[in-house]
């Protein structure tokens, strides 16, 4: 499973999974387990299936539109395994949930290599034995008896599950992708709030099994519920992104500037646009063929999501033509802005498969035309022929520059 993974995170992978491998087979061979643990394990593992059996198909989608990595639904069923069992029956069934899921719903789908499905899977297996070691021996059954402080305690050991979690995908992202935003690493509001909902319906679960077992099963219809409503979030999210890039497309992208246009005009505020072109794109896809293009856009959409902040908003104009909204800033700031975006872009190397292998497009560069709202126009259209004229210029004396352009006649 590791061998297929890139040479650059090939060996944080390969530690990651080998360490989850033998601390579950240390837990084995140091630890007991008895009658009721196991039936417990197997009644987990029955119920995980079939909720992932049920929802097959939302799955598939939701991956496809999903962004967080390390944020999916199966956490109900490993996080009750965490508050239920012991560390090594809880690693065992993290393990037994993941490879279902690869075998029936994550192998095929693309952007899903087994070796990112074996890396998250041994961030859970290692998630799993943190919060083993906070929730202690008892499990949940001592900490429902320790009332204040077990409640206390169990809102520990999800924190410490979920952070270990985090972190380590977060540090897969990172040495797969470089340097991304906070957001982009650790997920969005909304999908940290899923996460939280699942802790929640874990606690629930282990709370069922330890005293109502007969009832665990009835948690599927919420949760199967909850599944269909994060695709449909999902998906108006993404009807709002470009395939490409994923940034937002182009109709998108002119909502939320005009949306800002709106209250800068109530509030008497300024923003800065920005109108970004490659220089000489053609080039790469003539060099390298279409879809390394496709790769290359991808990761210029990303250093300039990179270099703005969470509440800009990038979008994809066309072709190689990026725009971006930077809100609540003057010139000089938008200045700075654009002339970091332009050196990010340069500096950018990017692996693509070409014809004649796996080789690295270097010397890229942009050229960017700058725009103030209210100086350049107080309608979009205005701001855009500003913005656009001013690129053109930046086109004309050279390339790889910033022009930015107060009005135009």
């Amino acid at each position: 499973m590791i061998l297929s993974a890139p040479r650059v995170v090939l060996p944080a992978f390969a530690g990651l999974e080998t360490l989850a491998l033998a601390l579950t087979a240390f837990a084995w061979i140091t630890s007991t387990v008895t009658a009721t643990e196991l039936a417990q394990f197997a009644g987990l593992l029955v119920v995980a299936v079939l909720q992932a059996e049920l929802s097959r198909t939302v799955e598939r989608i939701r991956c496809a539109c999903a962004k967080a990595p390390h944020i999916n639904l199966a956490t109900v069923w490993t996080f009750a395994g965490v508050l239920l069992l012991p560390a090594s029956l809880a690693a065992s069934l993290a393990i037994a949930v993941y490879l279902h899921l690869w075998i029936r719903v994550w192998r095929t789908l693309p952007g899903r290599p087994t070796y990112r499905i074996a890396y998250g899977g041994s961030a859970i297996v290692l998630a799993c034995f943190a919060g083993s070691a906070v929730i202690g021996p008892g499990g949940i059954e001592a900490a429902v008896r320790a009332g204040v402080r077990g409640s206390l305690m169990i809102v520990e050991t999800a924190l410490v599950f979920t952070l270990v979690n985090v972190l380590l995908v977060a540090l897969a992202v990172y040495l797969h992708a470089g340097r991304l935003s906070i957001r982009r690493l650790v997920g969005g509001r909304e999908g940290n709030a899923l996460e939280g909902a699942t802790l929640v319906l874990g606690v629930c679960t282990a709370l069922g099994v330890t005293y109502v077992p007969v009832l665990v099963p009835f948690l599927l219809f919420p949760l199967l519920t909850l599944h269909r409503g994060v695709l449909v979030r999902q998906l108006e999210i993404a009807a709002r992104i470009d395939v490409k890039t994923g940034v937002l497309n182009v109709g998108a992208w002119h909502d939320q500037t005009e949306r800002a246009l709106t209250s800068a005009a109530r509030d008497r505020t300024g923003f800065g646009l920005l109108m970004l072109d490659l220089d000489h794109f053609k080039g790469v896809n003539d060099v390298y063929g279409h879809l390394a293009g496709d790769v290359v856009l991808k990761a210029v959409a990303t250093a300039i999501t990179g270099e703005v902040r969470e509440y800009d908003a990038v979008g994809r104009f066309g072709g190689e033509e990026f725009v971006v909204l930077l809100l609540g800033v003057d010139e000089r700031e938008v200045l700075v802005i654009a002339e970091r975006i332009r050196q990010a872009i340069a500096r950018l190397e990017v692996d693509v498969v070409a014809r004649d292998g796996v080789t690295a497009v270097r010397g890229l560069s942009a050229s960017i035309g700058a725009a103030l709202y209210p100086d350049a126009g107080t309608v979009l259209e205005r701001l855009l022929y500003a913005a656009d004229t001013a690129l053109y210029q930046a086109k004309n004396t050279g390339r790889n520059k910033v022009v930015s352009i107060t009005a135009v006649s």
